[in-house]
């Protein structure tokens, strides 16, 4: 296993700031504030005297490598952005609107400078430069915030180590003793909501004093810290060939750029044709097939008699209606679930249909209804009958056989038949389902009256949804009593809708029969931190599956009819099945309140926060039934056709890469075993493994959520002592490396980790980087270490990251040796 941080895959050899560097306390010279007087001015001598009296080492210069130097330069930045002059003119706007009588209080600095999320921190930050200037009040005028600004956005190393060490220094006499570090450590945690270090800040600053107080002084000087700052990160063994294939890399062009010349914007477009070929293709014969069908039967109304009394208004209506029919028969077919899983494994018709597509397309086909059913119904309604009703008695004549011998004379008499009140009926229903199935409907988006939000969420959708059984039996009487058509043979709703119902028909009884029999046994429960139900069942009989594919469970306590998909977390190899659920709605609340009651406070080496585990033998809790009904096809199963992958996860949707990561790692167990038994004499007659290479990047917004899979981290961890697998785990709530805020958590890190091999973040063997990550550097250093290679590239997560990742597996793919496939699951 290896865990590299991407910000590092190429050194800088840009030069400290400082040419010399000794060790100080802190400078005697710094800028006056106007507000000293005497007593003030006797104050900050004794304290810089008694500073640096208390100074025990010798004045030499620190030695720092050029790595050390760019690192150094890296880090501890209190500013990040609108540095020095050029933000000057934000904050004082910003002191102008928030200062009282010309002054700006402490609890407004930090929404003054930019740190309004970190209150506390810039609360700290006021104190120390405070206390470097000698100022006792909680406020501050403009001229003394300058001062602030000028010294927190200083871009040498040693001015901002000083201010660090100022804030951790609270009595401005030089030294740190453990108590400061344990302050600043749960400061630092607190910002960067990481509450388990908040809770260990007294461990973690006696292991900081344990490394740095040799000499058991108690208490460490700013050359200690200084020291603990600049250790450098490990380097690639393979850093040559990586720094020179990445200065090809960075000499290629990668962003995208505006094409003046039309011949390339053309051939871009033609790219983009050749990438998405697939979606492009099918979309295009849906729309050929609609435009066909509406031209046919709008030529074929055209000669009829009721187009002389209704004119292009029956064209339009019934050329809608055929379309209509055709999308009410095509809309079943994306989500016949067992039929795709079937066709997508077992046939090779995935070469030329996109069918990871399968739910997009059920919306696009759900869409080109809604028009259809709306230009049928406006037609009819707001054209057609105001036409007959107005029509002289010569113009009715021939409407005699479809409308009777007698002209209606009132809209209601049209509305009331069969062909009226079903159609209207219909309309009505779609309009329901149709709105409720909107995102923002479905996962509450929109902030509602509570009354009115009541009436959405999944569950709406859920049950607007089966609105369909009736919607069908409705349009198959408006099919067959119509007004235009008496002929058995030219009604073709059934015709276009027989084997499509049939089909799904058939699938859900045949999802009904088998969930019937796969009822499975709670084997562990445990709720983590996040919202997040991991649940642990039997392995039904004869229940085979892959990793990426995931399952529809229903639990009869809290709805008999709802079933909900969540992807399987397990990997084929495991003798259990496990699926990992997050909270989201009134369902899945309902579900984790159910197994809440059965669960108890782990012990002390066990995770989450509560649980529950099945032994054998013993009087166990009694746990709601769950059936499940599946596997059911997915993207992410096609992992298995690449050598390399990159598998990329937010929050939750890292569940089917898990399962991905899980597989190749019992893979890895296994070839070691055939190894041996080859050793041993033994004929291997299993089909080798794929996969050779995986990078997996886990995004996470809180520290809790690392304990939903901290134990097949660790499980990597032992077993890949080959490197196959490199996992990234990234915690967005701490700020980036090289924040200051963030800098006593870097530092705490890398020494915990050395210590013990656990990272004080995740908790696991694997050490986590802070923020986002920069998919630009992540899919560099994929290419880089697998030229020639087709890479699968696997994403499930929030849609907002799908196009970025999508355009960069296009670029790399065109403009470097590593071809990059991108999956998206449907998340």
């Amino acid at each position: 296993m290896e865990t590299q941080d991407s910000k590092h895959e190429s050194w800088s050899d840009t030069e400290s700031t400082s040419n010399t560097r000794v060790r100080y306390s802190g400078p005697l010279s710094g800028p006056k504030s106007a507000r000293f007087k005497d007593d003030d001015l006797y104050e900050r001598v004794s304290q810089e005297l008694k500073r640096l009296t208390s100074t025990k080492a010798p004045f030499v210069k620190l030695d720092m490598n050029k790595s050390g130097a760019a690192r150094a330069l890296q880090g501890l930045k209190f500013m990040t952005k609108n540095v020095a002059s050029e933000g000057w003119s934000t904050i004082e706007k910003q002191f102008d609107e928030l200062s009282v009588n010309g002054s700006l209080p402490k609890s407004l600095f930090g929404q003054c400078i930019g740190m309004k999320d970190s209150k506390e921190f810039a609360g700290e930050l006021f104190e120390a430069c405070s206390r470097r200037r000698g100022i006792t009040s909680s406020a501050i005028n403009k001229v003394e915030l300058r001062e602030f600004w000028d010294q927190i956005t200083d871009q040498g190393f040693d001015a901002r180590l000083q201010t660090f060490f100022d804030m951790v220094d609270k009595n401005a006499d030089g030294r740190i003793t453990e108590e400061d570090i344990k302050e600043i450590i749960a400061l630092s945690a607190s910002v960067n909501k990481l509450s388990k270090i908040q809770e260990c800040a007294e461990e973690y600053a006696a292991l900081i004093m344990e490394e740095l107080d040799k000499d058991n002084l108690g208490y460490i000087e700013i050359y200690n810290l200084e020291t603990l700052l600049l250790q450098a990160p490990s380097r690639s063994t393979n850093l040559v060939r990586e720094s020179h294939i990445l200065s090809q890399l960075l000499s290629v062009r990668l962003a995208p750029t505006k094409e003046r010349n039309p011949i390339k914007r053309w051939g871009r477009g033609l790219l983009y044709f050749l990438d998405n070929w697939k979606t492009i293709w099918v979309l295009a014969l849906w729309v050929s097939i609609m435009a066909g069908l509406f031209t046919w039967k709008f030529i074929q109304y055209k000669h009829l008699a009721v187009f002389d009394v209704m004119g292009y208004c029956v064209n339009t209506a019934e050329g809608a209606a055929e379309t209509t029919k055709f999308n009410m028969a095509l809309v079943l077919l994306p989500v016949c679930r067992n039929t795709i899983t079937w066709l997508r494994s077992r046939t090779k018709l995935g070469v030329v249909i996109p069918f990871d597509d399968n739910i997009n397309f059920h919306k696009v086909v759900a869409l080109g209804i809604a028009i259809g059913a709306g230009l049928h119904a406006g037609a009819h309604l707001a054209c057609d009958y105001p036409r007959l009703l107005h029509a002289t008695d010569d113009e009715y004549e021939p409407m005699k056989p479809f409308f009777g011998d007698e002209r209606p004379n009132n809209y209601w008499l049209l509305l009331k038949g069969t062909e009226g009140w079903t159609g209207v009926a219909m309309l009505v229903l779609m309009t329901i389902a149709y709105i409720l199935a909107q995102p923002w409907f479905r996962r509450n988006w929109l902030n509602l009256p509570k009354p009115i939000k009541n009436l959405t969420g999944f569950n709406a959708f859920w049950y607007s949804h089966h609105l369909f059984v009736i919607v069908y039996a409705l349009f198959i009487g408006h099919g067959y009593f119509l007004y235009l058509t008496k002929k058995w043979y030219k009604k073709t709703t059934w015709m276009y809708i027989a084997v499509p119902m049939l089909l799904y028909t058939c699938e859900r009884l045949i999802r009904a029969f088998r969930s019937g029999y796969k009822s499975v046994k709670i084997l562990r429960v445990v709720i983590y931190p996040g919202n997040v139900l991991s649940l642990h069942m039997s392995m039904p009989q004869g229940f085979k599956y892959t990793s990426g594919q995931y399952i529809f469970v229903n639990c009869v306590t809290v709805s008999p009819f709802q079933w909900h998909p969540f992807s399987i977390t397990s990997a084929p190899g495991d003798d259990y099945l496990s699926i990992h659920i997050r909270t989201l709605g009134d369902w899945t609340s309902q579900l984790k309140a159910l197994f809440a009651v059965v669960c108890q406070p782990p012990s002390i080496n066990q995770s989450g926060l509560l649980r529950a585990d099945f032994v054998k033998g013993e009087k166990n809790p009694r746990w709601p039934k769950l059936l499940i009904d599946g596997p059911y096809g997915a993207p992410a199963q096609d992992y298995k056709k690449y050598v390399v992958l990159l598998l990329a996860g937010l929050g939750i949707g890292a569940t089917p890469l898990i399962s991905i990561v899980k597989d190749v790692l019992n893979n890895i167990k296994q070839q070691k075993e055939i190894d041996e038994g080859i050793e041993a004499g033994f004929k291997n007659k299993k089909k080798p493994f794929a996969c050779k290479r995986a990078y997996f990047y886990w995004v996470a917004r809180e520290q809790g959520s690392f304990e939903w899979f901290g134990g097949v981290m660790n499980e990597v961890a032992e077993y890949d002592r080959d490197g196959v697998i490199e996992l990234h785990n990234y915690c967005t709530s701490v700020y980036e490396e090289g924040d200051a805020r963030s800098a006593l958590i870097t530092m705490l890190q890398s020494l915990h980790h050395s210590k013990s091999g656990v990272d004080i973040v995740s908790g696991t063997r694997v050490k986590t980087h802070f923020s986002r990550p920069n998919w630009n550097k992540v899919f560099k250093h994929v290419a880089v270490n697998n030229t020639d290679q087709r890479v699968g590239v696997f994403y499930c997560g929030a849609p907002g990251l799908t196009g970025e990742l999508r355009k960069l597996a296009l670029n790399f793919s065109r403009k470097s040796s590593t071809k990059f496939d991108f999956h998206k699951e449907n998340f």
